[in-house]
């Protein structure tokens, strides 16, 4: 049977993909967030598994595919770096997509959307012994090799002067599905201060050359406040926080109460 992941079921809806950045390699801590979701009408659609600055390696792969994937929400797999072997490693671990990061030419992306796709339309190495356990529904042999290039999200990172410079040809490869920013790397590999007027042009040229593309743009937001002012300006895809950054902020808050401190809002982020 074809995929059917739920990202790429939220991506065909109506709203925004709501995620989060997982950095902690904790399955537990992954899935209390998404039960703690049901108490919003809103539902996480994907969980981005950070291999690339949290704490997790592919060691942990498997059990966080699996713990995510069987609560009806998919995970993503930031790799450290954008490497075949890499990707070969999440993929076969069960991811429902990967994200390299530092895409910073057409030639990357090319690169990319080839490592991720089994022959003929890329060049996945063969060996998906674990890959299905994540997909509820989808059984090993034919039915996992026959859905597995359609039924797979391809990420790229646009994080630099040279990304956003060849933005238009990165989005038009075919293979990869979505492009997403990374503002704080961004701002500092274009030499720019963040959230000011060259880096938010930079960021609106990524988003409307994956919308040109027919592609979906997503943005790594600081908070709920941030993500919903990059919906309102037509982003696909929004991280709504990491797992630190509101464990930190929530801790500290009741510290703050504890000492009778005012509370606000913490900054969200790593």
């Amino acid at each position: 049977m074809p995929f059917n992941t739920p990202v790429q079921s939220a991506l065909k809806g109506p709203s925004a993909a709501f995620g989060f950045w997982l950095t902690l390699p904790s399955a537990g801590v992954a899935k209390t967030i998404i039960h703690g979701a049901s108490e919003s009408s809103a539902k996480f659609s994907w969980i981005l598994v950070d291999a690339e600055h949290g704490l997790i390696s592919d060691h942990h792969y498997y059990e966080l595919n699996n713990a995510i994937g069987s609560e009806g929400v998919s995970p993503i797999i930031r790799v450290p770096c954008a490497e075949e072997w890499m990707i070969k490693r999440a993929l076969d671990a069960g991811a429902h997509g990967v994200m390299t990061p530092m895409c910073h030419t057409e030639a990357d992306a090319i690169n990319i959307a080839k490592w991720t796709r089994y022959p003929p339309h890329g060049t996945r190495g063969y060996g998906p012994m674990f890959a299905p356990h994540s997909f509820p529904g989808v059984d090993p042999g034919a039915d996992h090799d026959n859905g597995a290039n359609d039924g797979l999200t391809t990420f790229v990172q646009i994080e630099s002067r040279s990304g956003v410079s060849e933005v238009e040809k990165i989005a038009a490869v075919d293979g990869i599905d979505v492009l997403l920013i990374g503002p704080f790397d961004l701002a500092k590999q274009m030499g720019v201060t963040r959230c000011g007027e060259e880096h938010e042009a930079a960021i609106q040229r990524i988003k409307k050359a994956a919308h040109a593309a027919g592609k979906k743009a997503a943005i790594f937001c600081t908070g709920g406040e941030d993500a919903r002012v990059r919906i309102q300006q037509g982003f696909d895809m929004v991280s709504v926080n990491t797992d630190v950054g509101v464990i930190r902020s929530a801790m500290v808050n009741e510290l703050k109460v504890a000492n009778g401190e005012s509370v606000q809002s913490g900054p969200g982020g790593y």
